[in-house]
């Protein structure tokens, strides 16, 4: 291993993988010939580098390979694999059992539903800290049908599950571009440049008001943050299973937004009390008195309705848009939807 890597051209390591430029970084070599190969490298680096350095030849290959190893470490444990979930019920508020199971795999979207303070936010929080009956609804949460080990139940480097909640605000001091570039570079992903353009893109198709790569994050509106990290979520967050909380109140294009995320294969959980969201999962499961009172599977009638109420959406849509850009409503309403 160690002596294939360090026999091969720089620049083929980093067109494979752009961390490796990190290397030489962290030691201070600079404006080194990328067609050579490390050992190559190493060799016309004066004796005084080696001093300063703190490392002679040999240990620097070592250290070479031992960061290539590391690194090709972290990208086999963010590849890890989700087949389904498993949802056993606890009990609600009264103490009353759920007696539920429920398995949700890849690219399905589950509605919860209820009154506000039912329980939809609690149950969101047990999928996110992957429940094990230790919180106070007593729930558990399987992960291919097993207890998930506890380094990846609380891993903070390939967390399992991603949320978007209703309030996104920023803090770092960074433009749009900077932001996600830092992202994509921690997840070591060959085309940084690519993938940066690509999420900044859908983010942009998702929000109300188009926002350039330059603006600072802490100046977007929640309509363009929400679309930002719904984007980020679903082109570059390893986390399999996505959480989100009332996007219909987000100011983004709710269904494209979940459209999206189900394409890139999340399983989807989304409080919600908009009928067109709630209509759109597999299954919506009912939330009263902080438990789960039933589930309901989207029926063939439902998914009819579904597609009447979609054209309604977009006539209201373009109605709020009239409304934004300073014009009148002043024609007739009637006529508008008769079209349905």
């Amino acid at each position: 291993m160690k002596d294939k890597v360090i026999s091969i051209p720089i620049k083929h390591l980093i067109k494979e993988d752009s961390y490796i430029e990190d290397f030489f970084t962290s030691i201070g070599i600079k404006n080194y010939n990328n067609e050579c190969t490390l050992e190559q490298i190493v060799e016309t680096l004066t004796d005084e580098f080696i001093d300063d350095c703190g490392l002679d030849r040999e240990e620097i290959l070592n250290h070479f390979q031992l960061f290539v190893e590391k690194m090709e470490e972290l990208k086999l444990k963010s590849e890890s694999h989700i087949e389904y979930i498993t949802i056993i019920g606890g009990h609600d508020k009264s103490g009353k059992n759920e007696n539920i199971n429920i398995t949700v795999k890849p690219g399905e979207i589950i509605s919860l539903v209820g009154p506000t303070g039912a329980g939809k936010s609690r149950l969101l929080a047990d999928i996110e800290c992957i429940a094990q009956k230790d919180t106070q609804t007593g729930r558990q949460v399987l992960i291919n049908g097993k207890v998930p080990e506890i380094d990846k139940r609380f891993s903070m480097d390939n967390k399992l599950v991603v949320q978007l909640s209703q309030n996104m605000n920023f803090v770092m001091d960074l433009t749009v571009k900077e932001f996600i570039t830092m992202h994509a570079e921690s997840r070591m992903i060959h085309k940084v440049e690519d993938t940066v353009k690509a999420i900044i893109e859908c983010a942009n198709e998702l929000a109300g008001e188009k926002f350039s790569y330059d603006v600072p994050v802490t100046q977007l509106s929640g309509g363009q943050s929400r679309s930002l990290m719904v984007a980020d979520t679903a082109l570059l967050s390893i986390s399999p299973i996505v959480l989100i909380d009332e996007i219909e109140n987000a100011g983004i294009d709710r269904g494209k937004a979940i459209e999206l995320l189900v394409k890139k294969e999340k399983i989807v959980f989304m409080s919600t009390h908009d009928p067109i969201l709630a209509l759109m999962g597999n299954k919506r499961i009912v939330i009263k008195n902080g438990g789960i009172n039933k589930i309901i599977e989207t029926n063939y009638a439902e998914r009819k309705n579904l597609q009447l109420l979609k054209k309604f959406d977009i006539k209201m849509t373009k109605l709020r848009n009239t409304i934004r850009s300073g014009e009148v409503i002043d024609f007739d309403v009637n006529e508008y939807l008769c079209d349905l």
